[in-house]
């Protein structure tokens, strides 16, 4: 099923990158690339995004995991419903990003960040992202549109 495919993808794909960057590089240290719009780090989140929540941490992982599974629930219960491949599309991309970063949560104790946006902007700047992240936030609003 393409859905699930999905799923493993994006886990796998981020699996590799986060081992990459954990093997490599200062935390902190930040390479400019293509072109210097994007620069290269290594950052541990110790919370959720932007940190929230990075003083309980505990509190975060139960949290992380609950949200997978209901998730995962969802996304079941849609999987033998004909049509919705909008909403099943959208699932897959948040659900390999989430289980990413859970598993990070889980075994890590941290989420791997690894680039961010070199913009005029300091706040902005110096938020650092993961490519779940983006699947997170990209599947989360494509299942709300399609809602």
């Amino acid at each position: 099923m393409i859905f699930i495919g999905i799923i493993i993808a994006i886990a796998a794909v981020e699996s590799v990158i986060k081992q990459v960057r954990e093997q490599n590089g200062t935390e902190g240290e930040r390479k400019p690339v293509l072109g210097g719009k994007l620069y290269v780090t290594k950052y541990h989140n110790h919370g959720a995004f932007l940190n929230l929540g990075q003083k309980r941490p505990e509190f975060i992982k139960g949290l992380s995991a609950g949200l997978c599974l209901a998730c995962s629930i969802l996304f079941v219960l849609t999987l033998g419903m004909k049509g919705k491949a909008l909403l099943k599309a959208g699932l897959s991309v948040l659900l390999g990003g989430a289980f990413s970063n859970t598993y990070d949560r889980l075994v890590r104790g941290y989420v791997v960040d690894y680039f961010g946006f070199n913009v005029k902007n300091e706040k902005i700047r110096n938020i650092v992202f993961n490519i779940s992240d983006f699947c997170i936030m990209i599947g989360a609003a494509v299942c709300v549109f399609r809602s």
